[in-house]
């Protein structure tokens, strides 16, 4: 019996579910906007199946399955709700679709489609700006390289001209600095791109003989440019270092205008001995130079008939000659921590012109350089035979006895303080070495000794005088 009543409910479950899914019409969905819809109430059928041959708990079964409860749903009248959407004033242009009811209200568009050019294009005009900077680049790079070949071809060519002269004069020319075995070929000793230096040594008379030859930037594109507005030539400044007992000692100095003014402002041995500048004229130089001596002696002597001759003859490949025994550089800054005179040296400087702006001839530059490079060595010669009367002696004497006494006044603070710093270094030494001993009668001594010291320093100076008896 149990059997038969299981099947029974089974198939009443079946029933119930295959009408439930052929006979609901409608299912309820969730949505949220369903109050804007346009729908019509409609009341699902209640259908239930009743049968006398069941009992009433399977009734009330088969009712819990079929039974659809729906929620009391309000509906209220959209008509009123969207009635403002009716008015054909409020929208314009646009298409309104409210419930069944469409509403089309038409504006002209103010949307602008603006036409977008492409961001790169297939032109050369559009990258003048890089164009132009790597054409600067490669104009630079083509410059550096045929200026730095330039200067390189000029000083091997002033070498060779010129190394017979040296070779002449001096047993060394051209060391490089290297050994016999590393070194193949002695040459001009490259500084920069610009400048190059050969040294010489092995003469009477001086102890070597330095040869800058300070060319044109012309790997530089801005200097061959200033050229333009300030053209200048390449030069060769021979620096001689005189020995100390070969030559009297004085200050002179030959240059043009330009030069003059230069060594006489920046120089310190000619702005101290020398500071007065006289026409080359007064001395039957070319118009244009200037002449600086300590001394109108000195001047006279080395300014001869020769000299003179070489001047009148080579103004323009001549810059400057510099002879002074008091030679310390450039001028320095006044120094109250300097305590000693500046070191000075006996020297002849001489600076040349190898090449003059405007003469393309540059054989001809060669040819006139030459005889100045002798004119140099004639020079020296004739300061090892020159010498000073008395009456130049004592007065070039006294000129250095006065730089001297100005230089001890100026630094006569600062000497004074360095010798009290040094005295007090020396007692807190000996102080020092008196206390490591362990004798107590050593440090009495001292410790009386420095109140003795103390007193005679705190005590006030008297003057002595003395009378003479009658």
């Amino acid at each position: 019996m149990k059997l038969w009543l299981v099947v029974l409910h089974i198939v009443l479950v079946g029933t119930n579910l295959w009408v439930t899914a052929h006979f609901q019409k409608e299912p309820i969905e969730d949505n949220e906007f369903a109050e804007f819809e346009d729908f019509e109430e409609e009341k699902p059928n209640r259908e239930t199946v009743s049968t006398s041959d069941y009992s009433s708990s399977h009734f009330e079964n088969i009712e819990r399955v079929n039974n659809y409860e729906e929620d009391d749903i309000s509906i209220e009248d959209i008509d009123n709700e969207f009635d403002h959407f009716q008015d054909e004033e409020e929208f314009e242009g646009l298409d309104v679709t409210v419930g069944n009811s469409d509403i089309r209200i038409e504006e002209p568009s103010t949307l602008k489609i603006t036409k977008v050019p492409l961001h790169l294009r297939a032109r050369w005009d559009s990258f003048y700006l890089e164009i132009l900077m790597i054409a600067g680049l490669l104009v630079y790079f083509i410059n550096y390289i045929a200026g730095k070949s330039k200067n390189y071809h000029i000083t091997e060519t002033w070498y060779i001209d010129n190394k017979q002269i040296l070779v002449e004069n001096f047993s060394l020319v051209g060391d490089t600095g290297k050994s016999i075995d590393e070194s193949i070929i002695n040459g001009p000793i490259k500084e920069s791109e610009s400048q190059y230096s050969i040294y010489c040594s092995g003469r009477i008379g001086c102890d070597s003989l330095l040869i800058e030859l300070k060319l044109i930037k012309r790997q530089d594109l801005v200097a061959v440019l200033s050229q333009l507005i300030r053209p200048q030539n390449d030069q060769a400044h021979l620096r001689i270092e005189l020995g100390k007992d070969e030559t009297d000692n004085f200050v002179l100095a030959i240059a043009a205008k330009k030069t003059a003014i230069h060594l006489s402002k920046d120089m310190a041995d000619i702005s101290v001995y020398c500071p007065e500048k006289r026409s080359g004229e007064k001395f039957n130089l070319p118009s244009g130079f200037y002449v600086m001596s300590e001394i109108s002696e000195a001047a006279s002597a080395i300014l001869d008939n020769k000299v003179l001759q070489a001047f009148n003859k080579y103004t323009n490949y001549i810059e400057y000659i510099h002879i002074s025994d008091q030679y310390s550089g450039p001028k320095q800054q006044e120094d109250v921590t300097q305590l000693t005179m500046p070191e000075v040296k006996k020297v002849l400087f001489v600076g040349l012109n190898i090449s003059i702006k405007g003469h393309i001839n540059k054989a001809e530059n060669q040819e006139k350089v030459r005889p100045l490079l002798q004119l140099t060595f004639y020079i020296l010669d004739k300061l090892r035979r020159f010498k000073l009367s008395k009456e130049g002696k004592s007065k070039t004497d006294k000129n250095r006895l006065k730089v001297e006494e100005a230089f001890l006044k100026t630094t006569h603070a600062a000497r004074a303080e360095a010798a009290a710093a040094r005295r007090e270094e020396r007692r807190r030494a000996e102080k020092k070495r008196i206390l490591q001993e362990d004798d107590p009668g050593k440090h009495r001594k001292w410790e009386e000794k420095e109140q003795r010291r103390l007193a005679k320093k705190r005590a006030p100076r008297m003057k002595q005088l003395k009378v003479n008896a009658l």
